[in-house]
């Protein structure tokens, strides 16, 4: 057991107060665009050292490997906050064109907020705990029309907030998630649907993925609704291979192609071979491998390049301690189509594609988690200049 240093206790007291002090961050901004903070509550005063994660095995370097890629400068690097552990970004472009970047920080349970064309942090939001608004190890987040959903591995949950005022609409996975880690969300039947991944281990070792026969549960479906702010949920059941091929022993990242059928699921398991597995809408395995031999270190986060006539490319994060990869597939035939680093992003977990043009960049951005602290911004035209890759749909 370790005991919370005087500094956790002080930032859990902060927290509401966190936005007010962002407020003044520039006189133009108008001040009802800024989200408040989800009300703080006081944290225990002794807790126990997180649990290590399933996939956390050896550490694999770029330097060490003869892979061709291109660099990319970043545009940004948010302020490091190492003690965060962040996880997972999305962003969100308010009426006013604004951007907001939110992160998730494992370690202190909070959430980040960035301003996402600068990087400027606006402020926190979130305590330990398990009431609304409150987070237990918060992972995977998704931003989708007025919604952000948080997926919380500890309190086994996906927490549904709306923005910008990221009001606490409701809760659901309880008692159907155990180790819950990213998740997908699209529009669907008048609602959203969201599709979770389950990284549970076994029953008898938390270090041992557990047999095939067993892995059919390794993403759980949900159909949600809001109405008059209320949330509603109905569970559509879970899917997941059980055969070699197909099972995916260490889940986390994927996303969804309705246009061309697919669903792209990152297989982490270094010791099976790391790489991305594609199965379909229904939740049935493909027979197709993205990446088999290409990715080295760990297949990570993903994100779609969508245009309207169903093309444009995957992006799928090869996680190296030392600089990440990111990986470049074309959308329509899965073709590799190149691969890019920045000059400092590592080891990365989540990413997040922001296709929409803003201020600062008319083409877009792609954000990257840089080593478990901090949030890097990738100009999209710049990587399309270095890789060859289309920099608008219309080009």
């Amino acid at each position: 057991m370790n005991t919370i240093v005087p500094r956790a206790r002080l930032l859990a007291l902060l927290v509401p107060l966190a936005f007010l002090a962002a407020c003044g961050d520039s006189p133009n901004e108008q001040p009802a665009a800024t989200p408040p903070a989800v009300p703080a509550a006081a944290e225990p005063a002794v807790i126990a050292p997180p649990a290590a994660e399933p996939d956390e095995v050896e550490d694999v370097l770029l330097s060490s490997l003869d892979i061709p890629h291109v660099e990319v400068e970043e545009s940004f690097i948010t302020n490091s906050s190492p003690e965060s552990n962040v996880d997972s970004p999305a962003s969100w472009q308010a009426p006013d064109g604004n951007i907001w970047l939110y992160a998730t920080a494992k370690d202190t349970d909070l959430l980040m907020i960035f301003d996402g064309d600068s990087g400027l942090q606006k402020g926190i939001a979130g305590a330990k705990g398990k009431g609304p608004g409150e987070f237990k190890r918060p992972n995977g987040i998704y931003a989708i029309d007025n919604l952000l959903l948080v997926v919380e591995r500890d309190n086994h949950r996906v927490q549904v907030f709306s923005l910008p005022a990221l009001q606490p609409l409701g809760m659901f996975g309880e008692g159907d998630l155990k180790k819950p880690y990213g998740l997908w969300v699209r529009s669907h039947d008048g609602g959203y649907e969201a599709i979770i991944s389950d990284a549970y281990m076994s029953d008898t070792d938390e270090d041992v993925v557990p047999p095939l026969t067993e892995l059919g549960q390794r993403y759980r479906r949900y159909q949600l609704r809001i109405n008059e702010g209320k949330l509603t949920v109905e569970a559509l059941g879970s899917m997941g291979a059980t055969d070699a091929a197909g099972a995916i022993r260490i889940a986390e990242s994927l996303w969804g192609d309705v246009v061309q059928n697919r669903l792209l699921l990152a297989e982490e398991d270094q010791r099976d071979g790391t790489r991305i597995k594609v199965y379909d809408m229904a939740g049935a395995y493909s027979g197709q491998d993205l990446g088999a031999g290409l990715f080295k270190a760990q297949a990570e986060g993903i994100a779609m390049w969508d245009c309207a006539d169903g093309s444009g490319y995957w992006i799928a994060t090869d996680q190296f301690k030392d600089r990440s990869l990111f990986h470049l597939f074309d959308r329509q035939t899965l073709e590799h189509r190149g691969s890019f680093s920045g000059k400092t992003t590592a080891n990365t977990d989540g990413v997040w594609l922001h296709q929409a043009p803003t201020k600062s960049f008319p083409n877009g951005v792609f954000y990257a988690v840089h080593d478990d602290q901090a949030v890097a911004a990738f100009d999209w035209k710049k990587i399309a200049e270095a890789t060859g890759v289309r920099a608008t749909c219309t080009q």
